[in-house]
């Protein structure tokens, strides 16, 4: 596929913020690489993209949402006001939304006007239990419009329906309409355009991490340019593409809410027992910490002062805790670990 030589260069914006490559230990290792590269490269001013096969097609509910997250009821739900702000995250929209399919635990921040996230996602495999579930360590950045709110998102999934093996890949998605009838998977409908020639969305990313072992993680950044264009880019600040301005409602102007964490789709969340036994990040909980759970390190937004810093304010929420929990470290002097996940069924805690 012929690309637009004029974005196959680094953008600006992108060369002045500086990736972090801290880890979060000595056992930490960033050399996560793609799969598919073992066998070549593709050709100068072509873009890799993951072929779609029948058995890709026949896997989709109805091929009108090929590549789109499975369509569900969603509700605006009133807490009290009473409860701390975990409990009670907003979602742009000025609602509290409860989407039924989905358990997600992570980090969040909102409230300014962000023009760029970014975070080293530790990378595991984690196990999923049913056909239909997929399991996501990921960043999003949403922004209201109108009664729904837009997400564009980046990092790691398993996702056995989408692309048929219950590898770990390199995902994008995005939506306008809170995942209703917009959006899609990596390339998989018209939205996200791809510039470099040597990285694959939705290709198998490895090695992966193993408990107490050897640790891996690749760092995943969303940053905006100047023509409002929301550029996602991976380690050493290497761009990998970009969202079109003319693509998103609000969001083109600024994100207002960000979050870091996982999430697992199933029609086994949030419902009468049996849960679910698709995990998230790791499939150990949050408080098994580094080495055990997943992580997400060197959490870092930009805002209109053009610095890359870690948040003002944060929280953590977990949806179904004992089933995914959520746990912000944070020890005095030092930068501050988000871990993530958990095994899903597990009964008593989580039937």
């Amino acid at each position: 596929m012929k690309v637009d030589l004029t974005y196959l260069r680094i953008p600006d914006f992108l060369l002045e913020s500086q990736s972090s490559s801290m880890g979060v230990t000595s056992n930490t290792s960033s050399d996560v690489f793609q799969t598919w590269t073992k066998s070549g490269s593709c050709p100068e001013e072509t873009v890799p993209i993951r072929r779609i096969r029948k058995e890709d097609l026949l896997r989709a509910v109805s091929l009108d949402r090929f590549g789109q997250k499975p369509l569900e009821l969603f509700v605006n739900t009133t807490y009290n006001t009473n409860l701390n702000f975990h409990n009670r995250v907003r979602d742009p929209t000025g609602g509290f939304v409860n989407l039924k399919n989905r358990s997600d635990a992570h980090l969040v921040t909102y409230g300014y006007n962000y023009i760029g996230a970014q975070a080293n996602i530790n990378v595991w495999n984690p196990k999923v239990d049913k056909p239909e579930d997929f399991t996501t360590a990921q960043m999003w950045l949403k922004a209201d419009n109108g009664n729904n709110f837009e997400s564009i998102e980046a990092g790691w999934t398993v996702n056995p329906k989408l692309y048929g093996d219950h590898n770990t890949r390199l995902f994008t998605y995005w939506t306008k309409d809170t995942y209703k009838s917009t959006g899609c998977f990596d390339l998989t409908c018209h939205g996200f355009v791809q510039t470099n020639k040597g990285i694959a969305l939705g290709a198998t990313l490895g090695p992966v991490s193993s408990p107490h072992q050897q640790q891996y993680e690749i760092n995943v950044g969303i940053f905006q340019d100047n023509a409002q264009n929301w550029w996602f880019k991976v380690k050493n600040n290497i761009p990998v593409g970009y969202w079109p301005a003319e693509l998103l409602g609000n969001l083109r102007h600024s994100a207002t809410l960000i979050q870091w964490g996982g999430q697992v789709f199933s029609y086994e969340v949030k419902t009468k027992p049996p849960h679910t036994g698709t995990q998230m990040g790791s499939g150990d909980a949050a408080s098994g910490r580094f080495g055990a759970a997943c992580y997400m390190g060197s959490v870092r937004i930009k805002d209109y002062s053009q610095a890359l810093k870690y948040p003002s304010f944060v929280s953590t929420h977990a949806a179904e805790p004992y089933c995914y929990s959520a746990l912000n470290d944070a020890p005095y002097g030092k930068d501050p670990v988000f871990y993530f996940g958990g095994a899903g069924r597990n009964p008593p805690l989580c039937a």
